[in-house]
């Protein structure tokens, strides 16, 4: 059995134009939602052994505030990329339970094209800033995988947790 956490990155700050946008960092709101996701995963025991994550800044620092016991793998063509490049990279995945943080569109296209049946959540298609879906693969190794086989486990947004 492996497991996908997919989560999109935290809310980002648009204060600073200057800045190019794999540079542009989290806002205070989002900063907020990527601790409540890792209290979220820790809680549930989603806790993840491999972790690969998108270079830009917004992805790195929404690694960081998870506050996860494990060392990302910075991926540069995970920034912007698409479900296509995604399955790549976990294609390659080496861990059982595997965190990928992206972006979207992408992470909205690739969540709902690995699930056999999406969660019952209204935020599900859209995919908002920090979305975090947790879906299982009966398949010992991630070069197994097949689109429309996951199992959705669960499916949260900061929303959920933030109220």
């Amino acid at each position: 059995m492996k497991r996908l956490i997919l989560m999109r990155h935290a809310k980002s700050d648009w204060d600073h134009p200057d800045l190019e946008d794999h540079e542009r960092p989290l806002n205070e709101r989002g900063q907020r939602s990527a601790k409540a996701l890792g209290d979220w995963l820790r809680a549930k025991g989603y806790v993840p052994d491999q972790a690969l994550v998108s270079f830009a800044q917004r992805t790195l620092e929404t690694f960081a505030r998870l506050n996860l016991d494990l060392e990302a793998e910075v991926k540069e063509r995970l920034y912007l990329a698409s479900p296509d490049m995604m399955y790549d990279h976990l294609l390659q995945a080496k861990g059982d339970v595997v965190l990928m943080i992206a972006h979207n569109p992408g992470s909205a296209y690739f969540a709902d094209g690995l699930v056999a049946k999406a969660p019952d959540h209204p935020r599900f298609d859209d995919y908002p800033t920090c979305a975090t879906l947790v879906a299982d693969f009966d398949i010992n190794h991630w070069i197994e995988l097949e689109p429309k086989t996951g199992v959705t486990v669960d499916f949260t947004v900061p929303r959920d947790l933030l109220k």
